[in-house]
């Protein structure tokens, strides 16, 4: 008795899909359509213009100092590229530099506001860590709206390396 034949010998007919393979198969098309729909509008986005300060070779480093709402907000961000010399040496350098770290200064009233750039570029707060937003300026002053009149502590944030 063969694989195709029945205990008399006669043919089994034709083969029929168990019902494994049709929910397997059912689950994988549902799962690849899902993530399809849901990385679609993320493909298919358009990357934002360029800001009016950008150059040929990426973002000019921000820098702003304004009063805001009766407070003095100073900031900037420039981009530190490692010389590969003793100490871990690092060098100011353009926005497009490979290996290039954003060192963020952002100060209100004088007191360090911590600040920590996304993937995306995008920047988010200490005070703030619930939303993003485009730009230093932009954190900084979202910044102080949360404050209100409370000062930042004047104590730099600690950092393991």
């Amino acid at each position: 008795m063969g694989q195709t034949t029945d205990a008399r010998g006669r043919g089994a007919g034709p083969r029929t899909t168990s019902r494994r393979v049709v929910l397997r198969t059912a689950f994988t098309v549902g799962v690849t359509a899902g993530t399809a729909a849901v990385l679609a509008p993320l493909l298919a986005k358009d990357p934002e213009p360029a800001p009016p300060s950008a150059k040929a070779g990426g973002r000019e480093p921000e820098r702003f100092a304004e009063m805001y709402r009766g407070r003095d907000i100073r900031g900037t961000a420039t981009v530190m590229v490692p010389t590969g010399g003793p100490g871990g040496a690092v060098r100011a350098a353009g926005a497009g530099a490979a290996g290039a770290v954003p060192h963020i200064d952002v100060q209100v009233d004088g007191r360090p506001l911590h600040i920590m750039r996304r993937a995306d570029g995008s920047y988010v707060s200490d005070t703030n860590h619930y939303e993003s937003f485009p730009t230093l300026l932009a954190t900084a002053r979202a910044a102080v709206d949360e404050l209100g009149s409370a000062q930042l502590s004047a104590a730099r944030p600690r950092h393991s390396v």
